[in-house]
């Protein structure tokens, strides 16, 4: 293979090297939302690992067949939880998408409990037809959350809804105007027989709903599943005791199982208690037009109406004190959503055709309408007259309360289902620690490359020195511009990925330095050599580091979670090798080619390869021309 041809100009390459420094760090200390101190400029986006935080991982399902949503659904639920983040006042909160239905929500420098960022937040407004006792026993007579049986012998909410001058339904402490919600702590203590939680071994979910109803009718046994469909109204126990026995193996249904059940179901099977209920996946009731079953205070088994007024009616919602200074959430209706409205509390209000049972009627004998959010009832006011302008939520609410579920009310419902399936807390303290030990190592790593590098090239360990060190200063700036301008994150995995790369870079200098000796010993000057070396190791460098980048592709886009930082660190320091080899080494070594230095054996590091003084002086042997 010919030399290249024409005399190279290191000059050049290290110019244009400079300017891309000079251009880097102009870009870190002034552009790219760069702000405070000149040592804030310099701090890259560091991960939860490294700072502390919170991370917290929601899978999400369209519907209970566990189908993945779609992209569109699962980029407007990833803006809506987005929305939902910020609404906490938290910085640099980060919320991103992985896979085809995971969405990672990310919290640096803070802990806090995110689990309830992916409920659906489906708000419903449902009237309510019949109310039993929701504790899963068998019934008796249960007292009411006011601590005193009504005629129907069955737990009965206290609330009302009254029109004010405005038109605007307000709130007081006993659940007055505008709805109160009952008391969090039930007074019926619910049966351990009632208890469902899931079990560590359940067994897989079928995919459709037909399959499931079939796995939850073997798991019940035939005759339980006949004495159920047979139930036209609450199962009597006081005249079919037999029924007791019958329907007592649906105690032992999960949440999921009792979720694929028949509506008339769920409610009149007394076996079936609010634990099971509550315990429902999400969205298990979120159908606006059929009735469902959901339970209040966690001991009243509510039969809902179908849902007439939506979430998606409410134009805006805030949190506000009422009358009482009790925390409320002040709601908005669209003009549509007023005229559903309307008409929900006249039909409440005037029980039109008797649809309330007498279980489900206030104090004063007026029907009542649920406040359904996801799976639960918030509360159930009475309605005491058409409400034509805006309404109160109630529910006994602390200001963070109000505050969060106004907040859910105006972004909107998720299009999309979540589950959450783990969060992470880390400490700022720990964060720290992990830094510390990964700086650590990189340290150890490069600082061995050195020594091994300058105890076995000598002079020309300076270049490898030199180039680590350039390496490192264009790499930390990428992080500092790319963490502003994309929002790259380091984490503990990415400067795993950036140790990794040092042993690319070695592999580079040794595949250059090896080459180089290799054309001393076939009797080439140093300075030919050092090119005809270059013109021989470049395509071997190139392969190398292509290899390389292409895999650290291949692992970005199949992986999820830290494993992408890993990868991404990989490749965009194996990228700023390659411009480092072609921009400072290769001119560097001409540059010392050139030099008497590098003709010393000892002082170059090529040992025993340069021939000696004497040696130089008598002709080369005759070679074989080279195919």
């Amino acid at each position: 293979m010919a030399p290249p041809q024409g005399q190279m100009r290191p000059g050049r390459q290290l110019a244009v090297l400079g300017g891309i420094l000079v251009v880097l760090y102009l870009l870190v200390f002034f552009a790219g939302g760069a702000s405070g101190g000149w040592k804030d400029r310099l701090e890259p986006r560091l991960g939860l690992d490294l700072v502390g935080g919170t991370r917290l991982t929601l899978e999400a399902t369209n519907t209970l067949d566990g189908r993945a949503p779609t992209a569109d659904n699962l980029e407007q639920a990833r803006q809506i939880i987005e929305s939902r983040v910020n609404a906490y006042g938290v910085a640099e909160a980060e919320v991103v998408t992985e896979g085809d239905r995971n969405i990672v929500v990310s919290l640096p420098g803070e802990n806090r409990d995110l689990t309830e960022i992916g409920s659906a937040a489906e708000l419903r407004f449902r009237k309510v037809l019949k109310i039993v006792d929701g504790s899963g026993a068998i019934p008796s007579p249960a007292p009411s959350p006011s601590g005193t049986a009504d005629p129907a012998a069955t737990p009965s909410p206290t609330g009302s809804a009254t029109p004010t001058p405005n038109a605007e339904a307000t709130a007081s402490p006993s659940g007055g105007q505008g709805g109160g919600a009952p008391s969090e702590t039930p007074s019926a203590t619910p049966s351990p027989s009632a208890s469902a939680s899931p079990s560590a071994s359940e067994e897989p979910v079928p995919q459709s709903l037909e399959d499931q109803r079939k796995a939850v009718e073997a798991k019940v046994g035939a005759e339980a599943w006949a004495a159920a469909s047979g139930l036209q109204a609450p199962a009597d126990f006081s005249a079919d005791p037999t029924l007791a026995e019958k329907l007592k193996p649906f105690a032992e249904l999960t949440g999921r199982e009792v979720a694929v059940l028949p509506t008339q179901m769920q409610f009149n099977v007394p076996t079936i208690g609010c634990l099971q209920l509550d315990d429902r996946p999400p969205a298990s009731i979120s159908a606006a037009d059929q009735q469902v079953v959901a339970c209040e205070g966690g001991y009243a088994k509510n039969l809902l109406d179908q849902a007439k007024v939506l979430g998606t009616d409410v134009d805006s919602a805030a949190a506000v004190r009422d009358q009482t200074s009790q925390w409320v959430v002040s709601l908005d209706f669209t003009r549509d959503g007023q005229e559903k409205w309307t008409a929900l509390t006249r039909e409440a209000f005037n029980n039109e055709g008797q649809a309330c049972d007498a279980s489900a009627l206030g104090d004063e004998g007026r029907c009542r309408v649920a406040v359904v959010l996801d799976n639960k009832i918030i509360s159930s006011p009475q309605i005491q007259g058409v409400l034509t302008g805006n309404s109160q939520i109630t529910g006994n609410f602390s200001n963070a309360e109000a505050s969060e579920l106004a907040g859910y009310l105006n972004y909107g419902a998720l299009p999309v289902t979540f589950e959450a399936q783990e969060q992470q807390n880390v400490t700022a303290t720990l964060g720290a620690s992990y830094l510390r030990a990964g700086l650590l190592a990189a340290g150890i790593g490069m600082l061995l490359v050195i020594i091994y590098s300058f105890f076995y090239y000598r002079l020309l360990g300076t270049v490898i020195f030199a180039s680590l060190v350039l390496s490192a200063l264009l790499l930390f700036g990428a992080l500092v511009v790319l963490g502003r301008q994309i929002g790259f994150t380091l984490t503990l995995a990415g400067i795993s990925g950036i140790i990794v790369s040092l042993g690319v870079a070695a592999d580079s200098f040794v595949i250059y330095f090896e080459r180089l000796k290799d054309e001393i010993r076939e009797g080439r000057s140093p300075r030919s050599a050092v090119s005809r070396a270059w013109v021989r190791a470049r395509r071997t460098i190139i392969s190398a580091n292509a290899i390389t980048i292409m895999s650290a592709v291949v692992l970005y886009v199949v992986s999820v979670g830290t494993v992408k930082g890993f990868a991404f660190a990989l490749g965009l320091a194996t990228v700023l090798d390659l411009v480092v080899v072609f921009l400072f080494r290769h001119p560097m070594m001409t540059m010392l080619a050139r030099s008497r230095a590098f003709l010393s054996p000892r002082v170059s590091g090529l040992g025993r390869v340069l021939p000696a003084k004497s040696e130089q002086a008598q002709p080369r042997n005759p070679r074989v021309k080279e195919a």
